[in-house]
């Protein structure tokens, strides 16, 4: 396992080595970290040597036992390709394997053998190997095009084409990763698996203990946490790299890093585009998530079946739905789009004494000026954007419509979500959806899209649905045949003309909706070349008018957050300590859900002191969505926790660290020790993790 090494444009290392960057503030890149003074590092707590976190000679170390799941981060704890992460991020695997009368969402599940341990239809993960800077091909690409909907033709093209170059190796998956909207760009190569298996799974008592309630609060008592085993050419993968867990736990004051894949940070944007996200991105997922889980849970209420089917959807959508709350409080709690307004009117009036930045003034004021274009049609795109997380039937529609007129073009020629590297995934997400799909429950959801829809006017009217009503979706859900997995299947593999040739209603939906589909993509990938154009202007004067090494913004690329086990004030009078126990979690319990403790957790606790077993506990480490099953570790390398969360003072972190509430929530492996060997008595696992 060999990586190349990159540092990103604009960093300085003795910028590091002085020591005038927080290190809590910042999402590090491996190559990143080895810039900080390793005294400086050894002061904060680390133990090991830094190279043996990230070596710059080999291009690798401890970090590469960190794997993404394509939305969460996990990491390697054996060398027979067992992997921790949270027990949300494998939840699609226990729902593929639960139905009525083998509900393994609420009992959860241990697999005594290998031969038990359940795979998932979905579910992947992969593996770090290379990361390579392409940024001069990438933008000697775009370099000269006559428009930004060109530019961003080429770049995409020449993405395709170093991908292509890369996936000739046998098992990779690759990418380009774009950092602050152009600045740098980075091929990642990772190996890929597709052969994973669920080993160990807590009750959904333990794994969502407090449920929405406790979501993003503290103090919290939830075992968020799951196991499963990576399988290669049918035997168990043999990492390079693993983190033992270990022996002795976390105390408040002590040193911990946090290593993921954290998705998306706003950061970056001017206070113009904050203003955007705020109003549309947040806001309005606020409104139409909070409907959804409105009639998810009304249209299942007292349906087992039906009840199982949405599980994993309602749990996402319940996430994002507090999520959206937390933004939109932490952001005018904070004045954080105000402050971003006078932070951004400072680099402006530092640039226009400097000769060298003329461009970043230009640069700053055409970003605003598209910020202010979006405004417009902000509602619509949302609506067009919500197709997917929103009803499978349309989901699956639009993809299937997209998809048989893709295939008809050269491979390089597709979008790059319908390649042929993607079909098996598409095909397999196409069957896996079946699980998913509970007619009332979709059939109320599409019905709310489309009464949404049908009140834009002006330039956001969307033609497709304008005039359908609440019995026009209930006529389509009548006739369709896309519910049907059999025919479904069918459908993946034919061409234009026959899914045309059958009438099919929901078919026809989409058919109707992709003109409009097409010109919005159109006009985001106009949008995306000015912004590659503009972005990387602007931010080479905002690091340079810092002083001092600036992280990225978050894109889902491997990152290091360093940190201490710290509690917080969250207002006047009020302290929160960083650790909770089970004596917490006992002391919540109502016996109804979500704070029902499940009867054997109860027993177990009146054989032990409750107030000794740690449960979660906090750390100023700088995370966000992704995050979630990111390896805690001290600063031996040994895991000591999984993240999981970030308590609500936090969430706005997104758009700016504040370090007296920047603050993540992790389960304390003492706890998952505790339960596997004094609870559950899973002593295969826990001599396979070498714990005793």
């Amino acid at each position: 396992m060999r990586m190349a090494g990159w540092v990103l444009v604009g960093l300085c290392a003795a910028g590091l080595a002085a020591g005038l960057a927080r290190g809590e503030e910042g999402k590090w890149t491996p190559q990143q970290l080895l810039q900080f003074d390793p005294a400086w590092l050894k002061q904060q707590g680390l133990e090991v040597p830094v190279s043996r976190l990230w070596n710059p000679a080999r291009g690798t170390g401890l970090l590469a036992a960190t794997v993404s799941t394509g939305g969460c981060s996990g990491g390697f704890v054996t060398a027979t390709g067992l992997f921790l992460t949270n027990h949300h991020c494998l939840f699609g695997i226990v729902q593929e394997h639960s139905r009525p009368g083998r509900d393994l969402i609420t009992d959860g599940f241990v697999a005594q053998t290998r031969e038990q341990e359940l795979p998932g239809k979905t579910m992947r993960i992969t593996v770090p190997h290379r990361f390579t800077d392409v940024t001069t091909a990438v933008q000697a690409a775009a370099a000269g095009r006559a428009s930004d909907l060109e530019a961003s033709k080429a770049v995409e093209a020449k993405q395709k084409a170093l991908v292509a170059e890369c996936e000739k190796a046998p098992g990779m998956r690759c990418n380009v990763a774009v950092f602050d909207g152009g600045l740098q760009y980075v091929l990642v190569e990772s190996l890929e698996l597709t052969d994973i298996r669920l080993v160990y799974a807590p009750p959904r008592a333990i794994g969502e203990f407090g449920g929405e309630p406790d979501n993003f609060r503290w103090p919290r008592h939830t075992g968020d946490f799951a196991m499963a085993r990576a399988y290669k050419d049918g035997k168990p993968y043999q990492p390079e790299f693993y983190f033992p867990i270990a022996g002795t736990g976390v105390k408040a004051g002590d040193f911990v890093m946090v290593m993921g894949y954290p998705g998306r940070t706003m950061r970056s944007m001017t206070s113009a585009e904050m203003a955007n996200e705020r109003d549309y991105r947040f806001g309005l997922r606020g409104e139409v998530y909070g409907e959804w889980i409105r009639l998810l849970e009304e249209t299942t209420k007292g349906n087992a079946q039906g009840t199982i089917a949405v599980a994993a959807t309602l749990k996402t959508l319940n996430n994002n739905h507090t999520n959206a709350q937390g933004q939109l409080a932490g952001l005018a709690r904070g004045h954080i789009i105000e402050k971003q307004k006078a932070a951004d009117d400072a680099v402006v009036a530092w640039a226009a004494k400097q000769a060298a930045s003329a461009k970043a003034l230009g640069a700053k004021q055409e970003l605003d000026r598209l910020a202010a274009e979006r405004r417009a049609v902000a509602t619509r795109d949302f609506l067009f954007q919500a197709i997917r997380p929103g009803a499978v039937a349309l989901r699956v529609a639009t993809s299937l419509v997209r998809l048989a007129a893709e295939r008809a073009k050269a491979d390089a020629e597709r979008d790059p979500e319908y390649m042929e590297r993607q079909w098996k995934a598409l095909r397999n997400t196409m069957e896996r959806e079946q699980q998913s799909f509970f007619r009332p429950a979709d059939e109320a959801m599409l019905a709310h899209w489309l009464a949404r829809a049908g009140k834009l006017g002006g330039g956001e009217r969307i033609a497709a649905v304008a005039g359908k009503s609440r019995a026009d979706v209930a006529a389509w859900y009548e006739a369709t045949k896309v519910t049907e997995l059999a025919e479904r299947l069918k459908m993946f593999d034919e061409t234009t003309e026959q899914l045309r040739a059958r009438k099919d209603p929901m078919l026809e939906l989409a058919f109707a909706l992709e003109p409009e589909l097409r010109q919005w993509q159109k006009d985001t990938q106009t949008y995306d070349g000015a912004v590659a154009r503009l972005r990387p202007e602007w931010r080479r004067a905002v690091i340079a008018h810092a002083g001092k090494p600036v992280a990225p913004d978050a894109n889902s690329t491997l990152r290091v957050s360093i940190a201490h086990v710290k509690g917080y004030v969250p207002r006047d009078g009020v302290v929160y300590t960083p650790q909770t126990t089970l004596a917490g979690m006992i002391e919540k319990h109502t016996g109804e859900d979500p704070f029902e403790v499940p009867g054997f957790i109860l027993e177990a606790a009146k054989k032990t002191s409750a107030e000794k077993v740690p449960l979660d506990f906090l750390s100023d480490a700088d995370t966000t969505g992704g995050n979630s099953g990111s390896p805690v570790i001290n600063g031996r390398g040994e895991l000591v926790g999984l993240n999981f969360d970030r308590v609500w003072e936090n969430v706005a972190n997104d758009f700016g660290y504040n370090p007296d509430v920047a603050r993540n929530v992790s389960v304390d492996m003492r706890f998952f020790v505790w339960l596997l060997r004094d609870v559950q008595h899973a002593d295969n696992i826990l001599g396979e993790l070498g714990v005793r």
